[in-house]
């Protein structure tokens, strides 16, 4: 690496062509980055000093051999100053023309020094080259030739901007600005520099890179200049294409978080490690190979996220999952997706299972079961999953999952969808829908309807709901207002108001003429009163067990898969005759009294026999004993800044290669000392089954 300090027109001066690589993202400096580079021009041109402005560093590879009659550099870091500045010589460039002026400079000199290379011929003529429609754009500004088509918005934003400061711009001033105008030149050498881990420390923009920028140019920077256009161009360039600008840029780095966690099982990845997990993920995979399957799972991510999905079915499938706001499901709907397409899995099938994902989080919502562990459960679901008895094994894997993270079976979804407050409920419009629509073919576009309260809201309710609700109206209307049964849809919200009901039953538009299949039987009441809204919720409960599906096989069948899970989580070889510290004494002692503690902080909560201790799991170990001679050594998985210690007693291994899992350690040699070692490992568990809270 050779770095000096260097103004920017020498860096541009000579037979050169700067490339920004065609994986690089393209040219981004808004109007405020303009505007501040404008005013440290114009001051330093401006000061009587010998003042200089120091923008940023450029950082640039030979892509050729350096000796050719003009050397072209890969440019890693710097194309935003570079172009930005570019733009600005050309601005000056063309008022020197209109003007006939040869002072402080001549246009040919402006061109000959700093915009194009006199001899070159085709595309070499160019000092620089941009990617994709940048580099079409900026070609005809140099060429003042007319834009193309599909033209870059940011380059002729700014050009303008420039065309118009310069207009009423001090030339001598401007000119004198530009060529005190500093950078750190960084050359690096092929074969002998890193350039990928040069660009993980840059920033060339002053926005952060994007785990998608870092992973993009991980993967095809270290590949020859031809290649790298040939990879991109087949397969990211598609990826790119497929998310579309906008949601490339607010969902792509979940995409990939996704990706990683199908293909490494480790769900607790987040989002700001994206980049550094593929990197070690990515080591295995020859790079046509990984690129093709990344690829391959953005199209199915599209499909589910971004409502891309062609077949009807799975659409409007996909689409309820989106608006129920259950991403934590994507990387599972995805492994779907694959076996799918690799016809391990039938078109019926694929959306059954994807309707029961729907139900699944829908029902848990309702029930008010607290969201504990549902990135975990979707992440290592398909664990379970026999491809031979695919449909069945996915039934039964939601039938047999634990109490906190359990399938609402029938009668609890009834009995918690006619109680709960379904009014303030964030997804009402999805529900309300879906209750609307069912078995439908006609489809009715809820959005054209407003939430109608049949018994009003208002405080003040008029005499004739009183009477109807009778004496105890107060409860009445406090306990059943935003529930299932007192729920419906109307086009006429306004000309319904606080109206007694009759009145909105038989008006124009009212109830019995409503349209609406929620509306259907509302016209058969006479009145409206508690056992009205309860019948009525009865009825759209029962309902709603058709909608929102509980999974079922027969009990034999259940019982296989039971057993298989059990053999499963019993597939070890070591128990607790292989910890002699275990057999007798005191170590015996404090573990019986300990692990019946554990064990019953949840029923979740599993036990495994290791080699070198015992592990306690739910989703994964929680806390880890090591039995010792006199004591028993705890490794409780937390970070030791989030452990509520108030005897201080604890003790922070991180890093320090302890057994176990964890980075907190402490000893119990006391069997009064239980009950507070239960309090701290209770936090451990209940940050574990806390993590991953879905957004109700």
């Amino acid at each position: 690496m050779q770095a000096q300090d260097l103004h920017l027109t020498q860096l541009l001066q000579g037979a050169k062509q700067f490339i920004i690589p065609i994986f690089q993202r393209t040219y981004s400096w808004e109007p405020g980055h303009c505007e501040q580079l404008w005013r440290d021009i114009m001051r330093v041109g401006a000061s009587n000093n010998k003042d200089t402005h120091f923008i940023g560093s450029a950082v640039y590879i030979p892509e050729t051999d350096t000796d050719a009659a003009i050397s072209r550099w890969l440019v890693i870091d710097g194309q935003q100053r570079i172009t930005t500045v570019m733009l600005i010589l050309l601005c000056l460039k063309q008022r020197l023309e209109q003007e006939g002026l040869e002072n402080p400079v001549s246009a040919a000199e402006i061109e000959d020094y700093y915009l194009k290379n006199r001899y070159g011929k085709s595309e070499l003529k160019y000092k620089i080259l941009l990617t994709q429609t940048d580099r079409e754009t900026l070609i005809s500004l140099f060429d003042d030739k007319d834009s193309p088509e599909h033209s870059s918005r940011r380059i002729l934003e700014n050009y303008e901007f420039f065309k118009e400061k310069i207009q009423k711009a001090d030339l001598s001033v401007l000119y004198k600005g530009i060529q005190n105008l500093k950078i750190v030149d960084v050359c690096l050498q092929q074969g002998v520099d890193n350039p990928q881990m040069i660009f993980e420390s840059m920033n060339s923009t002053g926005k952060a890179l994007t785990q998608a920028d870092l992973i993009r140019n991980f993967v095809l920077m270290s590949q020859a200049h031809e290649k790298q256009t040939r990879l991109y161009s087949d397969y990211w360039r598609p990826i790119e294409a497929s998310f579309g600008a906008e949601s490339y840029n607010k969902q792509f780095d979940e995409f990939m978080r996704f990706f990683l966690v199908i293909h490494t099982g480790n769900y607790r990845i987040r989002k700001d490690e994206v980049y550094q997990e593929f990197k070690s993920y990515s080591h295995k995979h020859a790079v046509e190979d990984l690129l093709s399957n990344l690829k391959t799972y953005a199209r199915y991510y599209c499909s589910i996220a971004l409502g891309q999905e062609k077949d009807l079915k799975l659409a409007q499938a996909f689409h309820d999952i989106r608006e129920l706001r259950a991403d934590v499901c994507y990387p599972l709907l995805m492994e779907f997706y694959a076996d799918y397409e690799n016809g391990l899995l039938s078109h019926e099938d694929f959306l059954q299972s994807v309707l029961l994902v729907e139900s699944y989080v829908f029902r848990r919502v309702v029930c008010d079961i607290p969201t504990n562990s549902m990135r975990q459960t979707f992440a290592t679901f398909s664990q379970s999953i026999i491809k031979t008895q695919y449909i069945e094994s996915v039934k039964a894997k939601f039938l047999l999952l634990p109490s906190y993270r359990r399938f609402p079976q029938d009668d609890e979804f009834k009995r918690q969808l006619q109680s709960r407050n379904l009014y303030k409920f964030n997804r009402r419009s999805y529900w309300l829908r879906r209750f609307e629509n069912h078995n439908m073919r006609e489809r009715v576009q809820i959005q054209n309807y407003t939430i109608e309260h049949i018994m009003p809201q208002t405080e003040n309710l008029r005499t004739e709901w009183k009477k109807a609700l009778g004496e105890d109206w107060q409860r009445v209307h406090q306990q059943y207002l935003h529930t299932l049964g007192n729920l419906t849809l109307t086009g006429y919200n306004a000309e319904y108001s606080d109206r007694p009901f009759i009145d909105k039953r038989d008006m124009e538009h009212g109830f019995k003429q409503s349209p609406l299949k929620l509306n259907r039987n509302l016209g058969q009441y006479e009145t409206w009163n508690e056992q009205t809204i309860k019948e009525r919720a009865e009825k759209l409960s029962e309902e709603a067990v058709n909608i929102w599906v509980c999974p079922s096989v027969p009990d034999e069948t259940l019982e296989e898969f039971r057993a298989m899970s059990k053999k499963k989580k019993e597939n070890h070889t070591y128990s607790i005759e292989d910890h002699p510290q275990l057999k007798e004494g005191l170590t015996r002692e404090f573990f019986d009294l300990l692990r019946i503690e554990i064990l019953g902080l949840d029923e979740c909560v599993r036990e495994e026999f290791l080699k070198l201790y015992i592990a306690y799991k739910a989703e994964t170990n929680f806390v880890d004993v090591i039995p010792k001679a006199s004591s028993l050594r705890l490794i409780i998985n937390m970070n030791f800044t989030d452990i509520d210690d108030p005897r201080n007693i604890c003790r922070d291994v991180t890093d320090l290669g302890r057994w176990g899992n964890g980075n907190i350690e402490v000893d119990l040699n006391k069997a009064e000392d239980i009950p507070y070692m239960i309090g701290l490992i209770r936090q451990s568990l209940e940050r574990q089954l806390g993590e991953d809270e879905v957004e109700e």
